[in-house]
């Protein structure tokens, strides 16, 4: 079977930002179909019930930024939404104690995280000289804010979100929005002072009653007319008058645009013959493996104070990166432990039995609190490195008509990718407008 309607774009991928880009091109009357090899929507957006526990297989929550509530409110959402108590911190585990991370002046002032010398080094910050894209971040740290800061502190923190290491990521791929924000307002510190000054709160945290993945589900029950489960794209060829066509099981399609949210690996697949060197490029980016535990736990017995979790220091000897407290949300009885990484990617070769037990083990030594393992779950390819294998991404160029949309062409996380997912829609928008004009 081949089709010919060619006024319609062609969306590879029924994640978040496949799904989110359906809905922005619906609100602009922009005629799409959205093909996804899975059976359930979300991508790395997955949610499970196991013995009554909601678990979170890739993120484990989602900030409610204005673009996530708009989609609430568009899907009515509203009453299945779970907010977390916005007082809540983020923690880290440091010197044999879990202290919150200070994000806000007098938390600066207040906290024993840091030295009374530490933070002279950090008030320092704005005599400093500017980022340097070719630097690490690491390095970008330690000569900003000083070894304490960047060891106690800014090190566990950004290297948490990527399970990556600060001194293996440069500067220009990982840090490109704080660069952008230094030069606005000067320097780093000025930035922070000015956006606490200014009342520009961090939206609060939030998942639903059965978890992330309900959005993407969603979103995909909101447009299921032009979304195809279990319908995998197996290649993108040229097809007449500047259309291009998508091979399916089902047969072949034609479409004016087509976007791609696909993983780097996939991608590197679908337009291997359209741009091979792009291709090969998109096969050098590096992801870190990551491995989840979740446990049960009873944090109100052990005394454990609230939070929605902890990074670990990177003097203390420990294999866990960081534990997320799902009980923000749900209830106080499920934490997420994550492994791995770029630090220890061999912690994968381990047993799924083996994984369970660091956890545990380690989570009762940090807290007190007892845990059994309740599931483990484990990503070969997890977060994206933004190492120098990145340095590829400047050499991948499609054809015009061809899109891309994913973690490589922008940040990761679920408010990124509704950024970059709006932002094209109103590019391919203008496009369809322009050509019914014509």
């Amino acid at each position: 079977m081949t089709t010919n309607d060619t006024s319609r774009v062609g969306i590879v991928g029924g994640g978040i930002t496949g799904l989110s880009l359906a809905h922005y091109l619906a609100e602009r009357d922009v005629s799409f179909t959205l093909f996804e090899a899975a059976p359930d929507p979300g991508g790395v957006v997955r949610s499970d019930r196991v013995d009554g526990h909601v678990l979170e297989w890739g993120p484990q929550r989602v900030r409610r930024t204005d673009r996530i509530d708009g989609l609430i409110r568009d899907l009515d959402l509203d009453s299945e939404v779970r907010t977390a108590d916005p007082d809540l911190p983020i923690c880290v585990y440091a010197d044999g104690a879990v202290r919150p991370a200070p994000f806000s002046p007098d938390e600066f002032g207040e906290t024993d995280l840091l030295s009374a010398t530490a933070k002279r080094q950090v008030l320092a910050e704005p005599y400093t000289d500017p980022a340097d894209p070719d630097e690490s971040a690491a390095e970008l740290f330690t000569r900003k804010f000083g070894k304490e800061t960047y060891r106690n502190l800014l090190g566990p923190l950004f290297g948490g979100i990527y399970g990556s290491d600060p001194a293996e990521m440069p500067v220009g791929h990982a840090l490109s929005g704080l660069v952008k924000l230094e030069a606005r307002h000067g320097s780093l510190l000025k930035a922070a002072i000015e956006r606490t000054a200014g009342g520009r709160d961090t939206p609060p945290a939030i998942s639903f009653d059965d978890g992330l993945q309900r959005l993407p589900e969603a979103l995909a029950e909101a447009h299921a007319e032009n979304v195809r489960f279990e319908t995998p794209v197996t290649g993108v060829r040229e097809g007449e008058n500047g259309s291009y066509d998508l091979e399916t099981p089902d047969g072949t399609e034609s479409f004016d645009r087509v976007v791609l949210t696909t993983p780097a690996d996939l991608t590197a697949d679908l337009v291997g013959d359209l741009a091979p060197d792009s291709a090969a490029a998109l096969r050098e980016l590096n992801y870190n493996p990551l491995a989840m535990v979740y446990l049960e736990t009873d944090l109100d017995a052990a005394g454990v104070e609230p939070a929605l979790g902890y990074q670990v220091g990177f003097d203390a000897d420990l294999r866990t990166l960081g534990v997320s407290w799902n009980a923000s949300m749900f209830d106080r009885e499920i934490v997420t432990v994550f492994l791995g990484g770029m630090h220890d990617p061999e912690m994968l070769d381990e047993s799924d039995e083996t994984m369970g037990e660091v956890a545990a083990a380690e989570f009762e030594q940090v807290t007190g609190a007892d845990a059994e393992v309740v599931d483990v779950a484990h990503h070969q390819r997890g977060f994206p490195a933004y190492d120098d294998s990145w340095d590829a991404v400047e050499r991948v160029e499609v054809p015009d008509g061809v899109e891309l949309a994913t973690n490589y062409t922008a940040r990761m996380g679920v408010p990124s990718r509704l950024r970059e997912a709006e932002a094209l829609a109103d590019e391919l928008a203008e496009t369809a407008a322009r050509s019914a004009d014509n």
